[in-house]
């Protein structure tokens, strides 16, 4: 477990670059914490509090909503897991 002993889920997916591989997209939820996302193995990566977690999926879900359909790949559960 983490330093601060407090449970952690992570939710993972791969995006297709378009390019025939993936990129990796992790969220860390750290119970009573931040939240923590993760694109990719380079520098896109940032620590959300619960509040800026919400209001980014809301941005996030209008502004991708506008595109369109969403694509087949997109259509799976995500399962959280401890690691």
């Amino acid at each position: 477990m983490n330093g601060d002993q407090r449970p952690r889920r992570f939710f993972r997916l791969r995006a297709p670059n378009g390019q025939g591989a993936s990129i990796a997209v992790t969220v860390r939820v750290t119970e009573g914490a931040d939240l923590y996302l993760a694109v990719g193995a380079g520098r896109r990566r940032m620590y959300l509090t619960p509040a800026e977690a919400w209001a980014t999926w809301r941005c996030l879900s209008e502004a991708v909503a506008s595109l369109g359909d969403p694509p087949d790949w997109i259509r799976v559960h995500v399962t959280p897991s401890s690691r």
